[in-house]
């Protein structure tokens, strides 16, 4: 029984080596656009914390999901957070399961790349919306009469840069159009339904996702308005970003630790050529050019004709 330990944890350890290598590889050609798409993220932060300044209470809005749902109040908000923080947690965790399991579908730091410019387009057409027109906050420190509805001017460029995290980020107010939450949300859930392998947990995505949009609105953190621009938005956006960018690589079809496998149309186009070489008798290595046929005894290589019995009388 230990024997049986010891060599499925040898292996598990050789697949965790070959897959860091690789992933380093990747990482060492993609890592630019990986730290554009996280210093974005402050940036969409800084923005946030920005409008929050900016930010006026008000009598709260009237809003048809406000009137259907009920409100969960102050001491239930939090179930909002916690299956936000589940979805976020889960799907982080399933983007590095190649490490560990066999079944590998994706690299790591591919679809880093990928979720990181569909969350980058995404945060972008947010920033335009909310600084457009800020809304009285829904939320209860955001109301008239709360301490955290509004901002005292900056008394220094370094005050607005920290943006106060985590608190600033958790008690903000003015960025309702639309909502941060569902952005992430709806971008991890077509992560995986266009990725991932099990549909089942596909459905249950989905089904996570709409559940997510209520509670959003029935902890009155946004309001209806910002959840439904989100959910038609998002989608928009990945369809359009996905056109932009090339396939990622099917591991399934990679018999070797590459750095980034060729294209289908170059795949297709070197299997088409070494399969026509090969059916002509010719090698299939690509430094070989020479033109062999053979006919009536003789061999033709480069238009010099050679007859097979030139050997003859001593010749």
């Amino acid at each position: 029984m230990s024997f049986y330990i010891g060599r499925e944890a040898s292996k598990l350890w050789k697949r965790f080596c070959a897959e860091t290598t690789t992933e380093i590889n990747l990482l060492a050609e993609n890592w630019k656009y990986l730290l554009a798409g996280v210093v974005f993220q402050y940036i969409h932060g800084l923005a946030a914390r920005g409008v929050h300044y900016f930010h006026r209470p008000g009598p709260t809005l009237q809003d048809l999901g406000f009137f259907l749902l009920p409100e969960l109040g102050q001491e239930r908000a939090y179930l909002s957070e916690t299956l936000f923080t589940t979805i976020f947690v889960s799907f982080v965790l399933w983007t590095f399961h190649p490490f560990i399991l066999k079944n590998k579908k994706i690299y790591t730091v591919l679809i880093w790349c990928r979720v990181l410019a569909y969350l980058v387009a995404s945060q972008a057409l947010r920033i335009v919306t909310f600084y457009s027109t800020q809304l009285p906050g829904p939320n209860y420190h955001c109301r008239e009469g709360s301490e955290l509805a509004t901002l005292p001017p900056p008394k220094s460029v370094l005050e607005v840069l920290l943006i106060n995290f985590p608190h600033g980020v958790l008690y903000g107010c003015g960025d309702l159009i639309f909502s941060s939450h569902m952005i992430f949300t709806l971008v991890f859930v077509l992560a995986y339904q266009k990725y991932g392998t099990r549909r089942c947990i596909k459905q249950l995505g989905w089904l996570l996702a709409v559940i997510q949009s209520l509670l959003i609105i029935a902890s009155r953190k946004h309001y209806t308005v910002d959840v439904v621009v989100a959910w038609y938005t998002v989608n928009l956006v990945v369809f359009f970003v996905e056109k932009k960018l090339p396939e990622l690589p099917d591991r399934s079809s990679a018999t070797t630790a590459l750095l980034l496998p060729l294209s289908s149309k170059d795949r297709d186009g070197r299997t088409k050529e070494e399969s026509h070489k090969l059916l002509n008798g010719n090698t299939v290595d690509p430094a070989d050019r020479r033109q062999r046929t053979q006919a009536n005894g003789k061999i033709l290589e480069n238009g010099t004709t050679h007859h097979a019995d030139s050997a003859k009388n001593g010749a």
